[in-house]
């Protein structure tokens, strides 16, 4: 893949170079782009961590990286040298003037290498408890005063709660335009997530009947094997709901509830977003315990193998209340979807790894067939399938081969391995698109202020709920399980049922 977009001569500053993040997704997806040749010809990274590291043991780290995490596998000796003579490393405190100093030092010495104003990109690879010491200390040292080539980028999450989101707001407003934040969230950088926009809007066939009168309910599901790990510590201050539910599976809701854009500009589209947001219905306190569940997994077998439960893990409080599974009910109140349910779901230590949205049709008005005909009649369904597979299948009726009348449940498919001969080593990963999108000042795939702030205020009444009453069953699902029975209630007091893969797609 060659790249054809003109970015501009670009200075990537990685503060938390050391870091995981850094290591295994910044480093190697910039690489991808410069074998891709998506980078400009005059680029540089530079790292600033508070290790003290020489700038031949960073490189060497990082290569590591490379090898271990890229899609592309082991690099290439020839090409990877030529790649890291553009890479240097800074060591310092993000709390020290002289690290700020410094890198200012070394932004002019490569800037006036080039002989030209860079575009500024500063990457906090940081744990959230060091954002406001680097976004006070960039703003105070102007390193970022040039609004139309300086870029913040800060991942999620923003904040813990609305008024934590707000006070990071307020912080960044501070000292920059909203035009210079990136807020990142990787999994709208994913193929298929993207390719819900192309789905909805640039096919006809669909988006008349994208609406209350032909869709009964809509499923998101975010699942995963994998327990906490080692990160204990960050998921006892966040929980399910805060780490997916408030920013991966609402926009997940966005993308499909949006009403279409007038165009792809990043403003409209991201007004768009919000208008869904805004018109998400509010869970009243006393009805939380109807449209929301929370859960927790114990000890429990995953493909053969004894898991520990939550309360075991590393650094995890024996008597935790955290949630490692949540399950919400949402209504969107607006012409398209009134009376239309959304359930989303979340949680780790589930039977399978999966990330599927699924949008369950009516049922024809009128049964002409006999009984005989229909007895595995199922209603339309499509589903899109973002991780492990990526897809899209829509369910249909079709008549069984013989010579009485017999109906059964078919797919039309379609896949992405078996659509796009390209290796999948080929296909950028979320990182790849979102960097690349930073330097050319592309902003469509980021979250607006107001667009965190919108998606804290859904949440926060299951959130205060919570808070302020301790579950008294957790945990109440073993691990390899499909969460807690009080999911399955959920659904089922509507009628429904949880969507589930089909063996032969996992």
């Amino acid at each position: 893949m060659k790249g054809t977009k003109t970015v501009d001569p670009t200075i990537i500053i990685i503060l938390g170079a050391t870091g995981d993040l850094a290591w295994r997704k910044l480093i190697p997806g910039i690489y991808n782009l410069y074998l891709d040749k998506w980078l400009p010809e005059k680029f540089a990274v530079v790292g600033v961590s508070k290790s003290e590291m020489s700038n031949d043991a960073y490189l060497a780290h990082v290569k590591e990286g490379v090898d271990k995490f890229s899609r592309r596998g082991k690099s290439d000796d020839a090409t990877w040298n030529k790649f890291a003579e553009q890479i240097t490393y800074t060591p310092g405190g993000f709390d020290d003037d002289s690290t700020y100093t410094n890198l200012e030092s070394k932004l002019e010495e490569i800037e006036g290498k080039w002989e030209v104003k860079a575009n500024r990109v500063f990457y906090l690879a940081v744990p959230p408890s060091y954002f406001d010491d680097i976004v006070t200390k960039i703003g105070h040292c102007k390193l970022a005063q040039d609004k139309a080539k300086s870029r913040i980028v800060i991942e999620k999450p923003f904040g813990r709660d609305l008024e934590s989101a707000k006070k990071l707001n307020n912080l960044l407003h501070d000292m920059y335009d909203e035009t210079q934040i990136y807020r990142l969230d990787h999994y709208l950088g994913k193929e298929t997530v993207q390719n819900i926009f192309a789905f909805r809007f640039a096919n006809a066939l669909f988006e008349p009947i994208w609406n209350r009168n032909y869709i009964d309910h809509i499923q998101i599901t975010v699942s995963e094997q994998l327990g906490v790990g080692t990160r204990g510590n960050y998921y006892e201050t966040s929980g399910a709901l805060r780490d997916m539910i408030q920013n991966h599976i609402l926009q997940l809701v966005c993308l499909i509830a949006m009403e279409p854009p007038v165009s792809f500009e990043a403003d409209e589209v991201r007004n768009k977003k919000v208008d869904v947001l805004n018109a998400i219905r509010l869970i009243k306190p006393e009805e939380v315990q109807q449209h929301a569940v929370r859960g927790q997994y114990g000890a429990g077998w995953i493909e053969g193998e004894k898991v520990a439960g939550y309360r075991t893990e590393p650094d995890v409080n024996k008597n935790s209340n955290i949630d490692t599974f949540a399950a919400v009910k949402f209504h969107v109140d607006n012409w398209r979807w009134h009376g239309v349910p959304i359930y989303v779901r979340t949680g780790k230590r589930l039977n399978e790894t999966m990330s599927v949205i699924s949008l369950q049709f009516r049922p024809v008005p009128h049964q002409s067939f006999p009984a005989s005909a229909t007895g595995n009649w199922q209603s339309n369904r499509l589903v899109l399938n973002i991780q492990p597979r990526m897809g899209i299948k829509l369910g249909f009726q079709a008549k069984r081969p013989g010579i009485e009348m017999s109906l059964s449940p078919v797919e039309m498919q379609f896949d992405y391995d078996h659509t796009y001969t390209s290796n999948s080593t080929e296909t950028p990963e979320a990182y790849e698109t979102l960097l690349l999108d930073i330097m050319e000042g592309d902003s469509t795939l980021f979250m607006r202020a107001d667009q965190v702030e919108a998606a804290w205020k859904v949440v926060m009444p299951i959130i205060e709920n919570w808070e302020n009453n301790p579950a008294v069953n957790f945990p109440n699902y073993a691990a390899g399980t499909a969460g807690p029975e009080e999911a399955e209630a959920l659904i089922a007091r509507d009628g429904h049922n949880w969507f589930v893969t089909p063996p032969e797609n996992k």
